[in-house]
């Protein structure tokens, strides 16, 4: 998948379909709680079993993509969405509900696979003049899909509680999401032009990053969603707040959220990778204990708006660094997957560790958790997440005495390329003798040089 054959907006719708699951995960555990004959601990399973289902669609599909060819698999991804989260909508049979919720998921899994791969792909080939300054970064492409996903969670929020209660709302939303998103597949290659398009090597580069940046974001989104799946029995239970406050609360946090996501947008890589990453993460966690133990709106409020302003930052720049690592979107497919199965699993773990340890423990724990996988997605970032090509550094190797010496041997100073740009690859020149050395050398030429160099008065 090229950026000639797929702009960057269909590949943010995509995004936003599959990851709004995710977003409204609270809402949706919480309303089969309230409305089926579900316990705490069931309706969190159905919520986990719903994520699980979309991480294993990422890692079953990761490496089909341009196979099976993208606008076909998104096509069937957002089919099967929104006939799974519809019909669970639709219904009161638990049986039928947990079916609907799994293929929903692996449905939205689907349609995440294809985001991430084509975003992964827009960086990694030349940017059409529009996206230009977006295409060619992974991580600035990624906020694009942060935005969509959080506008539209926080409108259903505001949304949601004034429908009216039940399970279905959110369920449906998500559903109907996936239907609108539909047209914008006929904008992906088809499974012709995907069949074409150059693979590259077969061998997964980075290896050893690779899987400690999918270990470490899987520890990472387990702790922020074991929270998220019961921030809204928090705010209900142990804050005394109602449903509206709540929901309003969760709105305003995801706004803040966008405004997160589009600093970090125009920050770009300017600070780097490691810095967001390592930083962002000691803050989350801090944010974590203190919405555990909200008993009021002051606290519930502030601990959900600053945490939610900060995740999607520090998430777009685990995104784009994953990306980053294969330009064939492998990578970003296998730990975005990692990052589902900690999303699938912190609905169970949040649930378990409330009933048992209480609320404010379950916060130390999963902060604890978090200031422990800081220090490895710091340090993975820190050496394959590059570093901005500065004024006077024209390579990695040359540093600046290479600028010097290309300035005052009268090169033009508009080579050096400004604060921020990526440094380019380095490119061997093979260099030849000229054949006049040959001559002098030996006093003679071969046939080849002869021919190729006349002498004064030849026509």
């Amino acid at each position: 998948m090229s950026s000639r054959t797929a702009p960057l907006w269909p590949l943010v719708a995509l995004f936003t379909a599959g990851y709004l699951a995710a977003y409204l995960l609270p809402t949706t555990v919480g309303r089969l709680d309230a409305g089926l004959p579900l316990s705490a601990t069931e309706a969190g399973s159905i919520g986990s079993a719903l994520l699980l289902s979309s991480a294993s669609a990422g890692f079953l599909l990761a490496s089909h993509v341009q196979r099976v060819g993208p606008r076909r698999l998104a096509r069937a991804g957002l089919l099967l969405a929104a006939a799974g989260y519809g019909t669970a909508a639709v219904s009161h049979s638990i049986p039928v509900v947990v079916a609907g919720a799994v293929a929903g998921g692996f449905g939205s899994g689907t349609a995440t696979t294809v985001a991430a791969t084509g975003i992964a792909a827009l960086g990694a080939s030349p940017a059409r003049t529009e996206w230009r300054a977006w295409g060619r970064d992974p991580h600035r492409a990624s906020t694009l899909g942060l935005l969509g996903v959080s506008a539209l969670a926080g409108a259903v929020y505001l949304t949601v509680p004034h429908l009216g209660p039940g399970h279905g709302l959110p369920l449906a939303a998500i559903a109907l999401t996936a239907l609108l998103v539909w047209p914008a597949t006929g904008r992906l290659s088809s499974p012709a032009a995907a069949a074409t398009a150059p693979r590259g090597t077969g061998r997964l580069p980075h290896r050893g990053p690779g899987l400690v940046l999918a270990a470490g974001i899987l520890c990472w989104s387990l702790a922020q969603n074991s929270l998220w799946g019961v921030s809204g029995r928090i705010g209900l239970t142990q804050a005394h707040l109602s449903e509206v406050t709540v929901g309003l609360v969760f709105a305003i946090a995801l706004g803040a959220g966008l405004l997160g996501v589009v600093g970090a947008g125009m920050l770009g890589p300017r600070l780097g990778r490691a810095l967001p990453v390592g930083v962002g993460t000691v803050l989350i966690a801090g944010c974590i204990a203190l919405s555990a133990c909200a008993t009021g709106l002051g606290t519930f409020a502030t601990g959900e708006i600053a945490w939610n302003a900060l995740y999607p930052i520090v998430l777009s720049y685990l995104i784009g660094l994953a990306a980053s690592l294969d330009g064939r979107g492998r990578w970003a497919v296998l730990v975005g997957s990692a990052s589902s199965l900690g999303t699938a699993a912190g609905p169970l773990i949040g649930s378990v560790l409330a009933a048992r340890a209480g609320f404010p423990a379950m916060g130390a724990i999963l902060a604890a958790g978090l200031l422990v996988v800081a220090l490895p997605l710091a340090a993975v970032a820190r050496h394959t997440g590059g570093r901005a090509l500065l004024p006077g550094a024209v390579r990695r190797r040359g540093g600046a005495p290479a600028a010097v010496v290309a300035v005052s041997t009268g090169g033009a100073m508009g080579a050096v390329p400004p604060a921020g740009a990526p440094e380019q690859p380095v490119v061997e020149i093979p260099f030849d003798a000229p054949a006049a050395q040959d001559r002098g050398a030996y006093g003679t030429a071969g046939p080849r040089q002869a021919s190729a160099a006349p002498g004064p008065g030849t026509p």
